[in-house]
């Protein structure tokens, strides 16, 4: 072998493994679980005053990221789907596509749903990061998914940059 068909093979080889790696890192290296959703990461509902209404969740899966706040996904079950009548909606709800592997939460299956009306959006809270809100979506079987979605103050936080 000449030594330019060493170096080709070399930089070939070279750019095949940064391409996985940057893959890898990408759809499972920044993502950790969350499996404790007491406290901070308690699922909530808020009202129109902003209060937080807490809400009882089984068979509750989430995963989120340090590197973005917008890598936060969750799927669950409410323990009483009739949510409290302050719970406040959410207009303009946009579920954000998630990893593969988080085989739960479906983003298209999600909007269509918000779309025909099979799915309602409310507040989990708002701001829970400088610009960014927490959206839950509820099926009337109690299926409940949630994300974190930019809200109208995001440019001026500069969470967009």
């Amino acid at each position: 072998m000449s030594s330019g068909k060493i170096l080709v093979s070399m930089l070939l080889l070279s750019a095949l493994l940064t391409g996985m790696a940057i893959y890898y890192m990408q759809v499972y290296g920044f993502y950790e679980p969350v499996d404790d959703i007491t406290g901070a990461e308690q699922i909530h509902l808020a009202d129109a005053q902003g209060a937080l209404l807490p809400v009882q969740v089984s068979e509750f899966r989430g995963i989120d990221a340090e590197s973005s706040p917008l890598r936060y996904r969750a799927c669950f079950r409410l323990d009483d789907p009739t949510l409290p009548e302050a719970a406040q909606p959410y207009a303009g709800a946009t579920p954000l596509v998630g990893p593969r592997w988080f085989s739960c939460f479906s983003a298209r299956g999600l909007t269509g749903d918000l779309q025909s009306g099979a799915a309602r959006a409310y507040l989990g809270e708002r701001d829970i990061r400088p610009g960014v809100d927490r959206v839950i979506a509820v099926y009337p079987d109690g299926r409940a998914f949630a994300w974190h979605q930019l809200n109208e103050t995001a440019e001026e936080t500069k969470v967009i940059e």
